[in-house]
């Protein structure tokens, strides 16, 4: 009796063998690209979302200012005789050179009109307004390290016009506490350095010591 070996399950077959771990790769594929656009769609969106434009009361032309002060930034924002800082001049130190309207400048008019005949004070957005938290003076700054505005605040001197003013709709600060962005990429020209890690890298490099929390934190 003769046996047959039925060699057809070992013939060579006409069709492509599946390509292993195919799958796995498409998967991969789609999930790097979901995670990148997401990433991406946070980054650019998220902001617009959780910050909105503040309309400022009035325009200010600091660059206009500059010609007719006598000590530069220090004319408006000064130290008060107990070392405190002053901030935003008050309307009665504008008063002096604004009782009447100059010119045709529809602020100016508006200023007049509606702030200074009016004895009211301008609501001025504070971009560097801090959390309750946080304590900050000019003083150790400004008169110890002697350090220029323009390091922080960026050449304001020479703007002709506010910057936008972007509050962050949960917190009510501004945006310029927190940075515009991580990267810093497309920031406003005059946009100041109140990231903390600025602070923080100022301190490491000029007093050679990471400091206390506390000299900044309550």
């Amino acid at each position: 009796m003769s046996t047959q070996t039925d060699n057809t399950s070992n013939a060579p077959s006409d069709e492509p063998a599946p390509k292993k771990g195919a799958t796995g790769w498409v998967i991969l594929a789609f999930f790097v690209i979901g995670f990148g656009f997401s990433m991406l769609s946070g980054w650019v969106g998220f902001p617009n979302l959780l910050y909105k434009e503040v309309p400022h009361p009035i325009d200010f032309n600091h660059d206009l200012h500059m010609d007719f002060v006598h000590d530069g930034c220090n004319s408006c924002h000064y130290f008060r005789e107990d070392g405190s800082f002053a901030g935003s001049p008050t309307l009665n130190e504008c008063r002096d050179c604004h009782m009447f309207v100059q010119g045709d400048d529809p602020n100016e008019i508006k200023f007049v009109e509606e702030y200074v005949l009016e004895d009211k004070e301008v609501p001025w957005n504070i971009y560097a307004k801090q959390p309750d938290c946080v304590y900050f003076s000019h003083a150790p700054h400004v008169r110890g390290a002697d350090m220029d505005c323009a390091t922080c605040h960026g050449d304001i001197g020479e703007s002709t016009s506010l910057r936008p003013y972007q509050e962050n709709r949960l917190t009510g600060y501004s945006r310029d506490i927190w940075g515009w962005n991580m990267s810093r990429l497309g920031e406003p020209k005059y946009a100041p350095r109140m990231k903390m890690m600025d602070c923080v890298h100022c301190h490491v490099d000029e007093t050679d010591s990471k400091g206390s929390c506390f000299q900044c934190h309550k």
